[in-house]
């Protein structure tokens, strides 16, 4: 068959699927899903991952990414057998046990230590590699493998995950806390490096490294996370937004353009899932003030245009394909009406060309000459998981639907899928990126699994013994680092000093019961100031606890 038939083929299929989505939407018909056909999408997604997977393995294994036209590898972001790394939590959340623990081991053994003398970016190493360790080493559990006594606060894929992380510390040393964009993991920041770049490599370390340091005990990492945020806060324009890029050592802004796109978005991101995860208040009033100006500057009939970061003035009416994780944020905060308006916008742009383009110009109804590609992005995914969640609405899992079958029609090839390389014409490049092993497949399959362990909502949970004492596990919630890689909220706090300090203020009020007295059986030996304390310290320990349960999960779902 000819390359142009095969062409025409495909847009006349594509013809075929809109007509019908059309006239389904017209007759505001919703389809009904059924258990089996639940059953059935996962399983498609699942065979989906394993055969993007195993063809890594096969064909770039142990190069960062496979290219799925060549059938043959490269390294992107460092030479760390990338998709692997970035794979692991998938393997779990579709149930293959056998084969995390086997690349577990393979990982371990392989990786020794990350001193290896490479110039690697700061922002997508955090993610990728620490996050997806940190994520790994969380979920180990769940697998069977042999734990360390004392886990989940010590093993050996947290000792990795530590080793990586204390290598991208020196990026962070600047005059204002603002990390640089590249360092060299044995020598630190590369000589004669730009001191400029985007917002969200200065944003986006909190839930790695605060994760680190409450596992590890190690403050580090967290304090210099926290102090690269503030950085971001005390530099945002009058108005109340902040630009593109940075110079990391002057905190002057080199790029003016404000928005919830690249360069910007994970910093939004981090600042809702760092209040999650870490209680705090903060971090959420910082966010929510964002969110008010965000409305207020770039919101267009919910779509979220650019600005001038110091008027506020509108400079660019586009929707960028990375800014379709806003509504599954908006979810997280309880903004579920907002977050579907946008989701709606987003999937027309989706059922105009069966994918949604790096940049597509609303006035225009077109994608942006130049910026026509679809690299297999999670992110409108990643917000319809979220928002079906939230309100089980069937016409979230039919966006699934168009979604598997696009990539599926078009973007699959003998060893993988592949970047589309034009959303009008469907063309591929020679490129599957980690994150579609990492995020794509998972949001879809936890799309079709509303029963899955990651959606747990803490009406069950696991006891652990860990050096520092008992405490309680797996029990829902989990946060995703913008990689998609889960964290377990409980298991961070179980290493972390506030529980240390919990379980020393239930020790001393252990210690200091006496149930015959406060039940008036004994004579008054004590006064009412030992009543008044027992009372103090019932009350201290039990509303932070009812606050990381209840908060977390109001937040979460």
């Amino acid at each position: 068959m000819s390359a142009s038939l095969k062409v025409l083929l495909g847009l006349y299929t594509l013809f075929v699927f809109f007509f019908s989505e059309i006239i389904h939407s017209e007759s505001g018909s919703i389809r009904d899903f059924s258990e089996n056909d639940m059953k059935m999408y996962r399983k498609r997604v699942s065979e989906m991952f394993h055969h993007a997977y195993d063809s890594y393995l096969h064909n770039a294994y142990p190069y960062d990414e496979l290219r799925p036209l060549t059938c043959d590898g490269f390294d992107t972001w460092g030479s760390f057998s990338l998709s692997l790394i970035d794979a692991l939590d998938t393997l779990v959340v579709m149930g293959n046990y056998s084969e995390f623990q086997r690349v577990a081991h393979l990982i371990i053994d392989n990786h020794a230590n990350f001193d290896i003398d490479v110039n690697v970016s700061v922002f997508e190493t955090n993610i990728r590699v620490v996050g997806g360790l940190l994520s790994a080493h969380l979920l180990s559990h769940k697998v069977g493998m042999e734990l360390e006594p004392g886990w989940p606060c010590s093993g050996p894929l947290l000792r990795l995950a530590e080793n990586v992380a204390s290598r991208l510390l020196p990026a962070f040393d600047t005059y204002t806390g603002m990390p640089y964009g590249t360092v060299n993991l044995r020598h630190g920041v590369p000589k004669g490096e730009t001191s400029v770049t985007c917002t969200a490599g200065v944003g986006t370390f909190l839930l790695e490294f605060a994760s680190l340091s409450q596992l590890t005990g190690d403050q580090r990492y967290e304090k210099v996370a926290r102090r690269a945020l503030q950085s971001l806060w005390n530099h945002r324009s009058k108005v109340g937004l902040v630009g593109n890029h940075v110079d990391v050592q002057t905190g002057e802004w080199t790029a003016v353009d404000a928005g919830i796109g690249a360069g910007i978005d994970s910093y939004f991101e981090y600042l809702v899932k760092g209040a999650i995860l870490l209680q705090s208040p903060e971090l959420m009033a910082q966010f929510d003030e964002y969110y008010d100006v965000i409305q207020h500057y770039l919101n267009r009939d919910d779509w979220y245009f650019w600005s001038d970061m110091e008027s506020g003035q509108i400079t660019l009416a586009v929707f960028q394909n990375l800014e379709a994780f806003w509504p599954g944020l908006l979810t997280l905060i309880g903004e579920v009406d907002n977050g579907l308006k946008s989701l709606h916008n987003y999937h027309q742009v989706w059922k105009q060309y069966g994918f949604t383009p790096e940049l597509y110009n609303v006035p225009s109804s077109s994608a942006r000459k130049g910026r026509e590609g679809y690299p297999l992005r999670p992110e409108m995914i990643e917000s319809t998981m979220y928002l079906y969640q939230a309100t089980k609405d069937p016409f979230l899992l039919q966006v699934g639907v168009d979604i598997l079958e696009a990539i599926e029609h078009s973007a699959k090839t003998s060893c993988g899928y592949a970047t589309i390389h034009n959303v009008k014409t469907h063309a591929l490049d020679n490129r599957m990126e980690s994150f579609f092993l990492a995020e794509t497949t998972k949001y879809l399959y936890l799309l079709f699994d509303p029963e899955n362990f990651i959606h747990d909502t803490g009406s069950t949970g696991k006891v652990v013994a860990t050096t520092g004492g008992e405490c309680v596990i797996d029990t829902g919630g989990y946060v995703f680092n913008t990689e998609a890689h889960p964290i377990d909220v409980a298991a961070i706090h179980c290493c972390s000093a506030q529980k240390h300090h919990q379980d020393a203020i239930i020790q001393e009020f252990h210690d200091n019961l006496d149930l015959l007295s406060i039940l008036d059986l004994t004579d008054k030996r004590h006064g009412p100031e030992h009543y008044r304390k027992s009372e103090e310290i019932v009350e201290t320990y039990a509303v932070p606890s009812l606050s990381i349960i209840t908060t977390g999960f109001s937040l979460m779902y």
